[in-house]
Formats: C-alpha cells, sequence, structure tokens
C-alpha cells in the first residue's frame, strides 16, 4: 500500500467561513411547524397533479397485467382520470386519517388512523 501525503487540518481561528456567513447574512431558522404550514398552502393552491406520470402509468400497467393479459392499451384521457381520481381518494383518506388524529389528541398522522379510516369507510374488508 503506498503512502500518501498528509495534509495539515485548518484551525479552528483560521477556518473560512461559510458564503452566507462571509456575506453578513445567517440561515433563516423558523419556528417548527412554520414550513410544513407553508408547504400544505403551497400544496393546496396549485391543481397540478402530485404523483409523477410515468411511476404511476406503470404501477397501473402492472396491475392491469396481474388481472387481465388481454387489456394492454390505455389512452392517455383514461390514465389521466384514473390518476385524478386516485390522488383525490389518497387526499380524502388522509384528511380523515387527520380527523382520527385529532380525535385521540395527536397531531401525527400514524398508520393506525389510516387503518382506522379504511375499516370506518369499509376498504379492503374481506366480505
Amino acid at each position: 500500500m503506498a503512502r500518501t501525503k498528509q495534509k495539515p487540518r485548518p484551525s479552528p481561528r483560521t477556518r473560512t467561513p461559510p458564503a452566507n456567513e462571509a456575506l453578513g447574512t445567517k440561515k433563516r431558522l423558523f419556528k417548527p411547524g412554520t414550513v410544513a404550514l407553508r408547504e400544505i398552502r403551497k400544496f393546496q393552491k396549485i391543481v397540478n397533479l402530485l404523483i409523477p406520470c410515468a411511476p404511476f402509468v406503470r404501477c397501473v400497467r402492472q396491475v392491469t397485467n396481474q388481472f387481465s393479459t388481454q387489456v394492454s392499451r390505455w389512452t392517455a384521457e383514461a390514465l389521466q382520470a384514473l390518476q385524478e381520481a386516485a390522488e383525490d381518494h389518497l387526499v380524502r383518506m388522509f384528511e380523515c386519517g387527520m380527523l382520527c388524529a385529532l380525535h385521540a389528541r395527536r397531531v401525527t398522522l400514524m398508520k393506525k388512523d389510516i387503518e382506522l379510516t379504511r375499516r370506518l369507510t369499509g376498504i379492503g374488508r374481506p366480505w
């Protein structure tokens, strides 16, 4: 094994400050939850779809092939309608799950909240 030349470590006094400190500005620290609320407002304003189109189409084709090998073609309008319906369903499920979490005096959505939502709405019942 060949030896490599060691570089001396910079002392704490000679360290160069990051770019924002060199300009005299510090990184802004927001209170916990402020950025999350800003993101919620941002996503409520936008009207485009949140799930990327290509992975959703691959998933639809995979599920279609599992249930029927005869159906192999989808129109773009059908895939878009299916994606809008899927996103709407997920948003409603998360809303109901949040209500379950708030009822349990929590602000964090957990797996058991989604399970309770699915059980109350009748999704995933074996009968």
